[in-house]
């Protein structure tokens, strides 16, 4: 009976522990250090939510730079990724088909390196950011869709050097563009 005991009183404990005491501190830390991160990296413009800025959403035009590939299509709730092997031919006719399509929306020769976060899907499948690599083959189409003027061109160019953003801490990940910012930022123009 002292064990039953013991152990219900370790439980409730526990459970207090790690389920109250630890999510609510580790939520005022977040609230405190990263006030805009911690309530979703919302993006208003207007007075309008626009989308997160932690979150890929899919943009169907060709006005607009285009996210990662989903392996989930944009969904939050099932976020994930396509679990494919690097020897699976499912994953290798994917990323063929992917690099296909996008030699031919864009407009790319043959011979274009694509730069893998282009056909490739993120581990969540919602990454916001493209490298600025994709973002510099993808940004033709987008003036060509806009029917931008030289002038333009420029400051399309000079939006993607504005909106890159370097390796985290100097020297973690790569430079990247959050393409959410960078078509709001084109919307402008």
């Amino acid at each position: 009976m002292k064990t039953i005991i013991i152990s219900l009183k370790l439980l409730v404990f526990m459970t207090i522990l790690t389920g109250l005491i630890y999510p609510f501190l580790i939520f005022g830390i977040a609230k405190i250090t990263f006030p805009q991160i911690s309530a979703g990296g919302f993006v208003t413009q207007d007075g309008n939510v626009r989308g997160s800025e932690l979150i890929a959403q899919k943009f169907e035009s060709e006005k607009y730079f285009q996210p990662r590939p989903s392996a989930v299509d944009y969904q939050t709730l099932p976020s994930g990724a396509s679990n494919l092997g690097p020897t699976s031919l499912k994953l290798k006719q994917t990323v063929d088909s992917l690099r296909i399509a996008y030699r031919i929306k864009n407009g790319l020769p043959e011979n274009t390196v694509i730069p893998p976060d282009a056909i490739f899907s993120s581990g969540s499948g919602l990454d916001p950011d493209i490298s600025v690599e994709n973002a510099m083959l993808q940004s033709e189409r987008v003036a060509r869709a806009r029917n931008f003027g030289n002038e333009k061109i420029q400051k399309l160019n000079e939006l993607i050097s504005k909106n890159t953003q370097n390796p985290f801490l100097g020297f973690i990940g790569e430079k990247r563009i959050n393409v959410l910012l960078l078509n709001l930022e084109i919307d402008k123009l």
